[in-house]
């Protein structure tokens, strides 16, 4: 566990919840930036977890930066153009770097607003559902900066080019039903189901075999900026590897014997 971050591990599901309430859980500072970093490379090291989950505490699940540190020109707001230029690259720019090298699925739970960076930060997961509580905003526009934490190449992969410019162009807040509509979500619910759905979701994943887990996603990832033979050439690898597991044998011989798969992650 992490004071800007609260980890907690249910079976399978690690479930990892920003600690910032006070900001309403804002991406500053090099213990956050860190965090990640050292948290996803746990993660990435344990076969034994399947899946997790990102939310945030208190009312919020990301405002985003920092505008009291862009207002007084701190942190990696402060300094010349080559200063904020490096300050970035060194700061939360670290942060989609992490979530491009994290080898688990993950949901995003988005409990309440998740804004500019924020909204980013939702689309670093793998899977958004969200509370009716909460809203989206590309909203960088509105404090006058671009997305500078790669939200100009995460937004249009997730709702495509044409909506990722009207929010990012409009900054714009979008309520949840909006966020369902157009794909930015999978699924919106009332605030109390919120983390029990993300469970039985993260459950559900979880019920596969972890490394065949972490293959797929690595193929989904490659397939977003691959050209087609570039995705068969990684399919045919991993596959190769697949079909040489042990899980891959106790999948085959559960559904002859009908029953329930144990797999080991071997």
């Amino acid at each position: 566990m992490t004071s800007s971050i609260l980890v907690e591990r249910q079976g399978h599901v690690a479930i990892l919840t920003l600690n910032r309430p006070d900001t309403r859980n804002a991406l500053s500072g090099d213990d956050l930036f860190g965090a990640f970093e050292r948290l996803f490379a746990e993660l990435n090291d344990d076969l034994s977890i399947r899946c997790a989950i990102l939310t945030g505490s208190g009312a919020a699940f990301c405002s985003g930066g920092n505008i009291a540190e862009m207002r007084d020109r701190q942190g990696m707001f402060a300094g010349s153009p080559d200063q904020i230029v490096s300050q970035y690259r060194n700061g939360i720019q670290r942060i989609p770097l992490a979530f491009q090298a994290l080898q688990v699925p993950i949901i995003a739970a988005v409990n309440g607003p998740a804004m500019g960076a924020g909204n980013d930060l939702a689309c670093m997961c793998d899977i958004r559902i969200a509370s009716t509580r909460a809203c989206f905003a590309e909203s960088f526009v509105k404090v006058g900066i671009v997305p500078g934490d790669g939200g100009a190449w995460l937004l249009p992969r997730v709702v495509g080019a044409s909506r990722a410019a009207e929010m990012a162009f409009t900054g714009d807040t979008v309520n949840a039903e909006t966020a369902l509509r157009i794909g930015l979500v999978s699924s919106v619910v009332e605030p109390d189901a919120l983390m029990p759905e993300a469970m039985r979701l993260a459950e559900r994943i979880s019920a596969n075999p972890p490394q065949v887990l972490r293959w797929t996603k690595q193929l989904l990832q490659h397939a977003a900026h691959g050209t087609l033979g570039e995705a068969l050439q990684h399919a045919g690898r991993f596959q190769g590897l697949a079909h040489q597991t042990a899980d891959h044998a106790e999948a085959v011989a559960s559904f002859f014997e009908k029953r329930r798969p144990v797999f080991t992650g071997h």
